[in-house]
């Protein structure tokens, strides 16, 4: 896929002439169903659940063949010798999960933040240092504020979107930067090719998490950053019933992190592992949904009276939208917002919702609310919440597939009462 989002045909040379032929490349929709075929034991069409901790070799020989393919790093047969190192169903989800982004190699873990935490520590040596946005997720800013600074290993914060910022931000013992695109909660959409061209010329990895843009929507190693980073848990399980997190780019790169991840432990399970296999089938079509139901809902919400202010990249008004039109897909499905009124007044709004289900989280099928001052922020002050941009009226709304109508209808009800 080019940066406008169309599928680009792949050259192949001819078996019998040496002439170069063109074969389309397979669509996002088309990749998440079938990825790269391959025989199973039992052809069954979905992928076997592997449930073992161990693997058996025939004899002594068959041991010593495996150890040396792998010494060499040659691929040995797709197989491991420990749970820890390797699981067919996984490898079946980091394939299709590195067809979907067009990367070299995945890498799949327990969790997005274990995803995160694992490649930090891979790659960051004491007295490293780090450049992070400002409007990333609270849990990966605690990890490289908080757990970081005890390897002795600095981070410097930066506002999203400040080119000029994240340069002057870079040291000498700089080794990454760090952002998220779009972010949570304000969907700030990341200039890619700007971030890339700051990183290489001071040469230092670029990192950028990508969950809620997901494959379909932007493919940040298409512009060239280093290493990206998912929450498989919302979008790409898309049903809100499994913990699991990703780690995408070049192949040699990727294999630095799985001999971190056999060490650390922060492996998937196989039967998480084929939940997420089931659910990036339908990948193409939720998404599909939950752009119509976010351009929507953004725009019928920033028309209200009731509302304050809107953040959604799909509309003229947020401040990345150029941006987001320029190397986007889609929107995605969340939509952030401020209601007129206190802390009691937002409270009342979303109680009086009938369809979003109040909880954490985002991405799945089923459209979920949440106020960040009582929810993801609850024990800061008031105070401590508005110095990191966290508004006592503010509301994330995360679109499930539900009829964009009745979605509306309800917010329409809702805010009418308050």
């Amino acid at each position: 896929m080019n940066h406008n989002g169309h599928f680009e045909e792949e050259l192949t040379d001819t078996a019998d002439e040496g002439e170069t032929t063109r074969a389309p490349r397979l669509g996002p929709s088309t990749q998440a169903v079938h990825g790269e075929r391959h025989a199973n034991p039992y052809h069954s069409v979905a992928e076997p659940i592997v449930q073992t901790a161990t693997y058996t070799f025939e004899d002594t020989a068959d041991l010593s063949a495996f150890m040396e393919a792998r010494m060499w790093g040659r691929e040995a047969n797709g197989r491991s010798e420990y749970g820890r190192y390797g699981n067919p169903t996984v490898t079946a989800v980091e394939q299709r999960l590195a067809a979907l982004e067009d990367a070299g190699a995945a890498l799949l873990f327990s969790s997005g933040m274990a995803a995160i935490s694992t490649v930090l520590l891979a790659m960051l040596p004491t007295g490293g240092h780090i450049v992070i946005t400002d409007d990333c997720y609270r849990r990966t800013r605690e990890f490289c504020l908080k757990f970081l600074k005890r390897l002795g290993i600095t981070c410097s914060v930066v506002p999203m979107g400040d080119h000029a910022a994240i340069e002057a931000a870079i040291q000498d013992n700089t080794r990454l930067l760090i952002s998220e695109s779009p972010t949570n909660p304000y969907l700030r959409v990341l200039d890619l090719e700007n971030f890339v061209a700051i990183a290489k010329k001071h040469r230092v990895k670029t990192l950028v998490d990508a969950t809620f843009a997901t494959p379909l929507n932007q493919r940040p190693l298409d512009f060239g950053v280093d290493i990206v980073v998912h929450s498989a848990t919302k979008y790409l399980a898309g049903h809100n019933d499994l913990l699991a997190g990703v780690v995408l780019g070049e192949e040699g790169l990727i294999a630095s992190f799985k001999n971190a991840l056999g060490v650390m432990g922060a492996v998937a399970d196989p039967h998480n592992a084929a939940l997420l296999l089931r659910g990036l089938k339908t990948l193409g079509l939720r998404i599909e949904r939950q752009n119509t139901n976010g351009q929507a809902v953004g725009e019928f919400l920033e028309a209200h009276p009731a509302i304050e202010q809107v953040w959604y990249p799909g509309l003229a008004s947020h401040p990345d939208h150029a941006v987001a039109a320029q190397q986007m897909q889609g929107f995605g499905g969340v939509v952030s917002f401020t209601v007129k009124g206190d802390l009691q007044t937002t409270s009342r709004f979303i109680d009086a919702l009938q369809i979003p289900l109040m909880a954490a989280s985002l991405g799945g099928v089923e459209t979920l609310v949440e106020q960040p001052a009582l929810m993801s922020f609850y024990e800061l002050s008031t105070e401590e919440r508005l110095e990191i941009g966290i508004r006592e009226n503010l509301v994330r709304l995360a679109l499930g597939i539900e009829d964009t109508d009745d979605l509306i209808a309800d917010l329409d009800q809702a805010l009418a009462q308050i």
